[in-house]
Protein backbone atom coordinates (compact mmCIF):
# COMPACT_ATOMS: atom_id res chain seq x y z
CA UNK A 1 0.00 0.00 0.00
CA UNK A 2 1.30 3.02 -0.99
CA UNK A 3 1.80 6.15 1.49
CA UNK A 4 -1.00 8.13 -0.63
CA UNK A 5 -3.92 4.97 -0.42
CA UNK A 6 -3.16 4.79 2.76
CA UNK A 7 -6.29 6.12 5.24
CA UNK A 8 -5.36 8.65 7.94
CA UNK A 9 -8.63 9.70 9.57
CA UNK A 10 -9.32 13.31 10.85
CA UNK A 11 -10.48 14.44 13.97
CA UNK A 12 -14.36 14.19 13.09
CA UNK A 13 -13.95 10.27 11.68
CA UNK A 14 -11.91 9.98 15.02
CA UNK A 15 -14.47 11.11 17.55
CA UNK A 16 -17.05 8.89 15.58
CA UNK A 17 -15.03 5.66 15.71
CA UNK A 18 -14.50 5.97 19.45
CA UNK A 19 -17.77 6.30 20.09
CA UNK A 20 -18.97 3.27 18.25
CA UNK A 21 -16.20 1.52 20.25
CA UNK A 22 -17.98 2.56 23.53
CA UNK A 23 -21.41 1.05 21.91
CA UNK A 24 -19.59 -2.18 21.35
CA UNK A 25 -19.57 -4.63 24.61
CA UNK A 26 -16.00 -5.73 25.00
CA UNK A 27 -15.24 -9.31 24.43
CA UNK A 28 -15.22 -11.11 28.25
CA UNK A 29 -14.97 -14.79 28.71
CA UNK A 30 -17.92 -17.20 28.64
CA UNK A 31 -19.53 -16.20 32.05
CA UNK A 32 -17.94 -13.09 32.80
CA UNK A 33 -21.47 -11.53 32.53
CA UNK A 34 -23.35 -13.58 34.60
CA UNK A 35 -20.91 -13.29 37.62
CA UNK A 36 -21.34 -9.46 37.60
CA UNK A 37 -24.83 -9.59 37.60
CA UNK A 38 -26.38 -11.23 40.46
CA UNK A 39 -28.07 -12.94 40.88
CA UNK A 40 -28.26 -14.94 37.57
CA UNK A 41 -28.78 -18.70 38.39
CA UNK A 42 -31.27 -20.29 41.01
CA UNK A 43 -30.81 -19.70 44.56
CA UNK A 44 -31.21 -22.56 47.17
CA UNK A 45 -33.61 -21.94 50.23
CA UNK A 46 -32.89 -24.35 53.32
CA UNK A 47 -36.23 -24.82 55.41
CA UNK A 48 -34.83 -26.64 58.15
CA UNK A 49 -38.62 -28.86 58.69
CA UNK A 50 -39.73 -31.55 57.11
CA UNK A 51 -42.28 -30.74 53.94
CA UNK A 52 -45.63 -30.06 54.36
CA UNK A 53 -45.62 -28.22 57.95
CA UNK A 54 -46.39 -24.69 58.79
CA UNK A 55 -42.79 -23.24 58.94
CA UNK A 56 -42.67 -25.29 55.65
CA UNK A 57 -45.67 -23.41 53.92
CA UNK A 58 -44.66 -19.88 55.00
CA UNK A 59 -41.14 -20.23 53.83
CA UNK A 60 -42.34 -21.58 50.50
CA UNK A 61 -44.84 -18.92 50.14
CA UNK A 62 -41.75 -16.30 51.01
CA UNK A 63 -39.30 -17.98 48.19
CA UNK A 64 -42.18 -17.78 45.52
CA UNK A 65 -42.53 -14.09 45.94
CA UNK A 66 -38.93 -13.48 46.33
CA UNK A 67 -38.04 -15.14 43.24
CA UNK A 68 -40.52 -12.62 41.35
CA UNK A 69 -39.04 -10.10 42.48
CA UNK A 70 -35.11 -11.52 41.76
CA UNK A 71 -36.03 -12.66 38.32
CA UNK A 72 -34.67 -16.19 39.62
CA UNK A 73 -36.09 -19.45 41.06
CA UNK A 74 -35.64 -19.67 44.84
CA UNK A 75 -35.62 -23.61 45.17
CA UNK A 76 -36.38 -24.94 48.74
CA UNK A 77 -34.83 -27.76 50.41
CA UNK A 78 -35.67 -29.45 53.47
CA UNK A 79 -33.49 -30.68 55.93
CA UNK A 80 -34.80 -31.78 59.35
CA UNK A 81 -33.47 -32.22 62.27
CA UNK A 82 -31.55 -31.25 64.94
CA UNK A 83 -33.76 -28.51 66.40
CA UNK A 84 -34.01 -27.04 63.11
CA UNK A 85 -30.43 -25.85 63.15
CA UNK A 86 -29.26 -27.96 60.01
CA UNK A 87 -29.54 -24.92 57.46
CA UNK A 88 -27.00 -23.24 59.82
CA UNK A 89 -24.85 -25.91 60.14
CA UNK A 90 -24.86 -25.94 56.05
CA UNK A 91 -24.21 -22.59 56.27
CA UNK A 92 -20.67 -22.96 57.59
CA UNK A 93 -19.10 -24.55 54.26
CA UNK A 94 -21.32 -22.94 52.01
CA UNK A 95 -19.95 -20.29 49.25
CA UNK A 96 -21.01 -16.63 50.64
CA UNK A 97 -21.85 -15.54 47.34
CA UNK A 98 -25.76 -15.44 48.06
CA UNK A 99 -27.01 -18.68 46.14
CA UNK A 100 -27.44 -20.94 49.47
CA UNK A 101 -29.79 -18.97 51.93
CA UNK A 102 -31.48 -20.63 54.94
CA UNK A 103 -34.33 -20.09 57.84
CA UNK A 104 -32.58 -18.82 60.74
CA UNK A 105 -35.13 -20.09 63.81
CA UNK A 106 -34.80 -19.29 67.60
CA UNK A 107 -33.02 -22.77 68.12
CA UNK A 108 -29.96 -21.72 66.41
CA UNK A 109 -28.84 -19.60 69.13
CA UNK A 110 -29.90 -21.63 72.32
CA UNK A 111 -28.99 -25.19 70.93
CA UNK A 112 -24.94 -24.14 71.01
CA UNK A 113 -24.93 -23.38 74.74
CA UNK A 114 -26.86 -26.75 75.48
CA UNK A 115 -24.68 -28.92 72.81
CA UNK A 116 -21.77 -28.44 70.46
CA UNK A 117 -22.72 -27.33 67.52
CA UNK A 118 -20.81 -26.81 64.11
CA UNK A 119 -21.39 -23.46 64.16
CA UNK A 120 -21.25 -19.66 66.08
CA UNK A 121 -24.51 -18.01 64.87
CA UNK A 122 -22.94 -14.94 65.20
CA UNK A 123 -19.70 -15.37 64.10
CA UNK A 124 -20.70 -17.75 61.15
CA UNK A 125 -23.95 -16.28 59.78
CA UNK A 126 -24.59 -13.45 57.82
CA UNK A 127 -28.34 -12.38 58.85
CA UNK A 128 -30.14 -10.71 55.96
CA UNK A 129 -33.65 -10.16 56.89
CA UNK A 130 -36.12 -10.45 59.65
CA UNK A 131 -39.20 -11.44 58.39
CA UNK A 132 -42.06 -12.83 60.83
CA UNK A 133 -42.25 -15.14 63.62
CA UNK A 134 -44.38 -17.89 65.99
CA UNK A 135 -47.02 -17.03 67.90
CA UNK A 136 -46.99 -19.31 71.39
CA UNK A 137 -49.53 -19.79 73.94
CA UNK A 138 -50.89 -21.73 76.78
CA UNK A 139 -53.11 -23.66 76.34
CA UNK A 140 -55.59 -25.73 78.68
CA UNK A 141 -58.17 -28.62 78.63
CA UNK A 142 -61.84 -26.52 78.14
CA UNK A 143 -62.76 -28.68 81.56
CA UNK A 144 -59.95 -27.45 83.65
CA UNK A 145 -60.42 -25.70 87.03
CA UNK A 146 -59.61 -22.77 85.98
CA UNK A 147 -60.44 -20.34 83.22
CA UNK A 148 -57.80 -17.10 83.67
CA UNK A 149 -53.83 -16.89 83.88
CA UNK A 150 -54.24 -15.96 87.16
CA UNK A 151 -56.54 -18.65 88.29
CA UNK A 152 -54.34 -21.40 86.58
CA UNK A 153 -51.65 -19.68 88.86
CA UNK A 154 -53.46 -19.79 92.46
CA UNK A 155 -54.65 -22.99 91.28
CA UNK A 156 -50.61 -24.03 90.62
CA UNK A 157 -49.55 -22.69 94.21
CA UNK A 158 -52.29 -24.66 95.83
CA UNK A 159 -51.38 -27.46 93.99
CA UNK A 160 -47.55 -27.39 93.88
CA UNK A 161 -45.85 -29.74 91.07
CA UNK A 162 -49.40 -31.33 90.18
CA UNK A 163 -50.57 -29.21 87.50
CA UNK A 164 -48.70 -30.95 84.73
CA UNK A 165 -48.24 -28.99 80.43
CA UNK A 166 -46.33 -30.52 77.46
CA UNK A 167 -43.64 -29.17 75.25
CA UNK A 168 -42.17 -30.03 72.69
CA UNK A 169 -38.99 -31.27 73.96
CA UNK A 170 -36.33 -29.40 76.27
CA UNK A 171 -34.44 -27.13 75.77
CA UNK A 172 -37.09 -25.66 73.43
CA UNK A 173 -38.92 -22.16 73.22
CA UNK A 174 -42.21 -23.99 74.62
CA UNK A 175 -40.58 -25.40 77.33
CA UNK A 176 -38.06 -22.74 78.21
CA UNK A 177 -40.95 -20.12 77.91
CA UNK A 178 -43.25 -21.53 80.49
CA UNK A 179 -40.00 -22.38 83.20
CA UNK A 180 -39.41 -18.23 83.01
CA UNK A 181 -43.02 -17.65 83.36
CA UNK A 182 -43.33 -20.17 85.96
CA UNK A 183 -40.03 -18.61 88.28
CA UNK A 184 -41.13 -15.28 87.65
CA UNK A 185 -44.85 -16.50 89.13
CA UNK A 186 -43.62 -18.27 91.81
CA UNK A 187 -45.40 -21.72 91.10
CA UNK A 188 -44.17 -25.16 90.04
CA UNK A 189 -45.46 -27.01 87.01
CA UNK A 190 -44.67 -30.57 86.02
CA UNK A 191 -43.54 -30.23 82.55
CA UNK A 192 -43.91 -33.25 79.89
CA UNK A 193 -41.77 -33.63 77.13
CA UNK A 194 -43.49 -34.38 73.39
CA UNK A 195 -41.66 -35.33 69.82
CA UNK A 196 -43.46 -32.77 68.53
CA UNK A 197 -46.75 -30.44 68.53
CA UNK A 198 -48.91 -33.50 67.06
CA UNK A 199 -48.50 -35.86 69.93
CA UNK A 200 -49.04 -33.08 72.28
CA UNK A 201 -52.33 -32.34 70.84
CA UNK A 202 -53.40 -35.94 71.24
CA UNK A 203 -52.49 -35.58 74.85
CA UNK A 204 -54.10 -32.92 75.88
CA UNK A 205 -57.52 -33.46 73.59
CA UNK A 206 -57.50 -37.39 75.34
CA UNK A 207 -57.48 -35.96 78.41
CA UNK A 208 -53.76 -36.94 79.50
CA UNK A 209 -52.89 -33.67 80.19
CA UNK A 210 -54.22 -30.33 81.26
CA UNK A 211 -52.24 -27.69 79.88
CA UNK A 212 -49.80 -27.38 77.00
CA UNK A 213 -47.37 -24.58 75.71
CA UNK A 214 -47.00 -24.39 72.27
CA UNK A 215 -47.30 -22.57 68.81
CA UNK A 216 -50.94 -21.66 66.94
CA UNK A 217 -51.75 -25.65 66.77
CA UNK A 218 -54.19 -24.97 69.17
CA UNK A 219 -56.25 -22.44 67.23
CA UNK A 220 -58.77 -24.78 65.85
CA UNK A 221 -59.59 -26.89 68.85
CA UNK A 222 -59.46 -22.83 71.12
CA UNK A 223 -62.14 -21.69 68.16
CA UNK A 224 -64.06 -25.14 68.26
CA UNK A 225 -64.25 -24.50 72.61
CA UNK A 226 -62.00 -28.09 72.99
CA UNK A 227 -59.52 -25.59 74.41
CA UNK A 228 -59.54 -22.10 76.09
CA UNK A 229 -56.03 -20.15 75.39
CA UNK A 230 -55.37 -18.66 78.56
CA UNK A 231 -52.45 -16.37 77.49
CA UNK A 232 -50.08 -16.18 74.59
CA UNK A 233 -46.81 -15.07 75.31
CA UNK A 234 -45.60 -12.41 73.06
CA UNK A 235 -44.97 -9.10 73.43
CA UNK A 236 -48.52 -7.66 71.97
CA UNK A 237 -51.67 -9.78 71.93
CA UNK A 238 -51.97 -12.01 68.94
CA UNK A 239 -54.85 -10.41 66.26
CA UNK A 240 -56.32 -13.80 66.01
CA UNK A 241 -57.08 -13.85 69.53
CA UNK A 242 -57.69 -9.99 70.33
CA UNK A 243 -59.41 -10.86 73.47
CA UNK A 244 -56.80 -13.22 75.31
CA UNK A 245 -54.27 -11.33 77.60
CA UNK A 246 -50.77 -11.71 77.29
CA UNK A 247 -48.32 -12.98 80.05
CA UNK A 248 -46.52 -9.58 80.65
CA UNK A 249 -50.37 -8.00 80.55
CA UNK A 250 -51.55 -10.37 83.12
CA UNK A 251 -49.09 -9.59 85.77
CA UNK A 252 -45.90 -11.39 84.90
CA UNK A 253 -42.89 -9.67 83.28
CA UNK A 254 -42.44 -12.68 80.53
CA UNK A 255 -42.24 -11.96 77.19
CA UNK A 256 -41.16 -15.09 74.48
CA UNK A 257 -41.08 -14.02 70.85
CA UNK A 258 -39.51 -15.99 68.27
CA UNK A 259 -38.77 -14.04 65.45
CA UNK A 260 -37.36 -15.57 62.49
CA UNK A 261 -35.50 -14.63 59.57
CA UNK A 262 -33.16 -15.63 56.62
CA UNK A 263 -29.54 -15.52 56.11
CA UNK A 264 -26.38 -16.82 54.52
CA UNK A 265 -22.81 -17.87 55.21
CA UNK A 266 -20.19 -15.30 56.88
CA UNK A 267 -17.99 -12.83 54.55
CA UNK A 268 -21.53 -12.55 51.70
CA UNK A 269 -20.76 -9.29 49.77
CA UNK A 270 -22.67 -6.30 51.32
CA UNK A 271 -24.42 -6.05 47.78
CA UNK A 272 -25.23 -9.09 47.49
CA UNK A 273 -26.77 -9.16 50.90
CA UNK A 274 -28.88 -5.32 50.07
CA UNK A 275 -29.85 -7.26 46.80
CA UNK A 276 -31.70 -10.50 48.98
CA UNK A 277 -32.59 -8.19 51.83
CA UNK A 278 -34.69 -5.67 49.49
CA UNK A 279 -36.13 -8.84 47.52
CA UNK A 280 -37.29 -10.42 50.36
CA UNK A 281 -38.80 -6.80 52.18
CA UNK A 282 -41.03 -6.93 49.28
CA UNK A 283 -42.46 -10.18 49.83
CA UNK A 284 -43.95 -8.23 53.21
CA UNK A 285 -46.33 -6.24 50.54
CA UNK A 286 -47.26 -9.46 48.77
CA UNK A 287 -51.40 -10.55 49.30
CA UNK A 288 -49.99 -14.45 49.29
CA UNK A 289 -47.30 -14.31 51.39
CA UNK A 290 -49.58 -12.19 53.85
CA UNK A 291 -52.49 -14.62 53.52
CA UNK A 292 -50.35 -17.55 54.32
CA UNK A 293 -49.05 -15.63 57.20
CA UNK A 294 -52.86 -14.93 58.97
CA UNK A 295 -52.87 -19.09 58.02
CA UNK A 296 -50.78 -19.72 60.78
CA UNK A 297 -51.31 -16.65 63.33
CA UNK A 298 -47.73 -15.70 62.67
CA UNK A 299 -47.41 -11.54 62.72
CA UNK A 300 -44.67 -9.56 60.61
CA UNK A 301 -41.42 -8.99 62.56
CA UNK A 302 -39.71 -7.29 60.21
CA UNK A 303 -36.05 -6.10 61.15
CA UNK A 304 -33.17 -4.63 58.30
CA UNK A 305 -29.95 -6.78 58.03
CA UNK A 306 -27.76 -4.43 60.46
CA UNK A 307 -31.24 -4.24 63.43
CA UNK A 308 -31.33 -8.37 62.81
CA UNK A 309 -27.08 -8.64 63.30
CA UNK A 310 -27.65 -6.65 66.11
CA UNK A 311 -31.20 -9.05 67.71
CA UNK A 312 -28.85 -12.22 66.65
CA UNK A 313 -26.31 -10.96 68.91
CA UNK A 314 -28.65 -9.61 72.24
CA UNK A 315 -30.09 -13.17 71.80
CA UNK A 316 -27.13 -15.54 71.50
CA UNK A 317 -25.97 -13.66 74.88
CA UNK A 318 -29.58 -14.02 76.27
CA UNK A 319 -30.24 -17.78 75.95
CA UNK A 320 -26.67 -18.84 77.20
CA UNK A 321 -27.92 -16.57 80.42
CA UNK A 322 -31.65 -18.44 80.67
CA UNK A 323 -29.61 -21.72 80.11
CA UNK A 324 -27.55 -21.56 82.27
CA UNK A 325 -29.99 -20.26 84.77
CA UNK A 326 -31.77 -23.57 84.50
CA UNK A 327 -28.85 -25.48 84.59
CA UNK A 328 -29.29 -26.84 81.13
CA UNK A 329 -26.06 -25.21 79.72
CA UNK A 330 -23.67 -28.14 78.30
CA UNK A 331 -20.15 -29.35 79.77
CA UNK A 332 -17.45 -28.14 78.32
Amino acid sequence: MTASNRFTPNRRQLLTMAAAAAAVPAILPAGALAQDRFPSRPITLIAPWPAGGSSDGVIRAFAESAARHLGVPVVVENRPGVGGTLGASAMVNARPDGYTLTQLPLGIYRLPHMQNMPFDPVRDLTHIICVTGYTFGIACTADAPFKTIQEMVAYAKANPGKLEYGHTGTGTTPHLAIEEFSAKAGIQLNPIPYKGSAEIMQAILGGHIRMMSGTTEFAPHVQSGRLRLLATLGSQRNKAFPDVPTVKESGWDTITESPFGFGGPRGMDPAVVRVLHDAFRKTLEDPKVLEALDKFYMPVIYMNTADYTAYAERTFAAEKATIERLGLARRS
